[in-house]
């Protein structure tokens, strides 16, 4: 079976799991995730399933990766970031939504390995930052949408003050039980609303690191 139809399937039982904006669906549907893994995990790239990337790291469940992102996307999308590029396949899948996306890693490994994995795609609207994403990117800031792919404890103050008006983020959050929830947070003209959405399992983000 060739990775297309794989994917396609992957992409249908993302609807049946209740995906259902098509930007984000033809997003997931058109980026290689096999691409982004070590040939040993390729054969698993379309499960539902985290993979290990080296560094104590995962790519996330393609669900986790359409559920955050649909949740931000606006309408029309605007420009985002990401916070905590990994492998490179969120940020890929992001830059088919997004007309404008920024990702920062602050491993330096995987900054370059990403940079690696995402040449072949070309991706013009996609810009890869090496630094510290608790504090955001601030000479890139205002951002319409925010996805944050490692869990914190707190919402960095950093990234909401890079909230544009009308924007919104999603991040995980942990509890002092250790259990996790992504949380999406919107500005509007009356403040900041939060929201609890689905329970997941994402590494932490450490104080002061992305």
């Amino acid at each position: 079976m060739t990775s297309a139809r794989t994917r396609a399937r992957m992409v249908e039982r993302l609807r049946t799991k209740g995906i259902r904006d098509e930007r984000v669906l033809n997003a997931l549907g058109t980026v290689p995730r096999h691409v982004f893994l070590e040939e040993a995990l390729a054969s698993r790239a379309y499960e539902d399933d985290a993979l290990p990337i080296g560094f104590g790291q995962t790519i996330s469940h393609p669900f986790v990766v359409a559920r955050m992102i649909e949740a931000v996307v606006g309408s029309p999308a605007g420009k985002a970031l990401e916070v905590g590029t990994g492998c490179g396949y969120q940020a890929a899948v992001m830059a088919n939504v997004f007309p404008e996306v920024y990702s920062i890693e602050r491993i330096k490994e995987l900054h370059e390995r990403a940079r690696r994995n995402l040449l072949a795609l070309r991706l013009a609207n996609l810009r890869l930052a090496y630094g510290d994403g608790y504090k955001g990117l601030e000479r890139a800031a205002p951002f319409h949408s925010i996805v944050v792919a490692a869990a914190a404890a707190r919402v960095p103050e950093a990234l909401v003050s890079q909230l544009a008006a009308g924007g919104k983020m999603i991040l995980p959050l942990a509890a002092n039980s250790g259990e996790q929830r992504l949380v999406l947070i919107e500005r509007s003209g009356r403040g900041l609303k939060e929201s609890e959405l689905d329970p997941v399992r994402f590494v932490p983000m450490e104080a002061g690191k992305a």
